[in-house]
């Protein structure tokens, strides 16, 4: 598998940088977002395959432009409380899952998954 480079943006700046620590034992690469206007920024001069989105902060039509725009990239949502209704409106707008953002497994296994799927159709 090619090694993955990931974008990761929490409302919580504590959050994202205990995210991205734990992150970077399995990733090529992973780089904070500092803001929700240097996503888009990020992933591009990264060429990331994976953006992980706190929903507390963002909205899902931000989900849905960095779905059409960058649809080979896994987009992971994250929120504190995670739960069903929220899991299928991420879904419904492009995300590849929605988890905790304490799930660091959760969301580590979702980006594997989808992300690997993701390269597999594109080769």
């Amino acid at each position: 598998m090619t090694p993955l480079s990931v974008v990761v943006w929490q409302e919580d700046p504590r959050v994202a940088q205990s995210l991205a620590e734990s992150l970077t034992h399995h990733f090529h690469s992973v780089n904070v977002a500092d803001s929700l206007e240097e996503v888009r920024p990020k992933l591009v001069k990264d060429r990331a395959e994976v953006l992980v989105l706190d929903m507390e902060g963002a909205h899902l039509d931000l989900v849905e432009r960095m779905h059409r725009e960058f649809p080979g990239v896994c987009i992971v949502c994250t929120h504190r409380v995670a739960d069903e209704a929220k899991w299928a409106a991420a879904l419904d707008v492009g995300a590849s899952d929605y988890c905790q953002s304490s799930d660091t497994e959760g969301i580590l296994l979702a980006a594997i998954r989808n992300a690997s799927v993701g390269h597999s159709a594109a080769a």
